[in-house]
């Protein structure tokens, strides 16, 4: 069980991402619509997808599972953000991308915390006991 926990967090987090690309990359009009809401269009789009897809990758490769959980992090964080702040948690009448953002957001913390030492013992910054 403590190999398939970590494996459903990756698989989980990664689909929620990959999921958005296609609408990020095609201009869909809805996510069009949100990233010029944002005054991100179209860079903010585009630029989003390319993070999102490197951290999709990299958290499925488990030999940089932790540093795609936290470039998920930060990622979602945003995500999270902007939909608090100029959004609104139910955009374009669905909450779907605010609850997408935060279940990703919590399996890439959960992530960083189990990978923390592909990250954090390379930089220095944790100790290993």
């Amino acid at each position: 069980m403590k190999h398939i926990f970590p494996w459903i967090l990756r698989i989980v987090a990664a689909v929620i991402m990959i999921s958005t690309l296609y609408f990020k990359f095609t201009g869909h009009e809805q996510s069009v619509r949100l990233f010029t809401q944002l005054g991100m269009e179209p860079w903010g789009r585009i630029g989003t997808g390319v993070f999102e897809l490197v951290a999709s990758v990299l958290i499925l490769y488990p030999r940089t599972t932790g540093w795609g959980a936290f470039l998920g992090i930060g990622l979602m964080a945003g995500a999270i953000f902007f939909h608090l702040t100029k959004l609104g948690v139910k955009f374009d009448g669905d909450y779907g991308l605010f609850g997408e953002a935060l279940i990703a957001f919590v399996c890439c913390a959960i992530l960083a915390w189990i990978y923390r030492h592909q990250v954090l013992g390379k930089t220095g910054l944790l100790q290993k006991v």
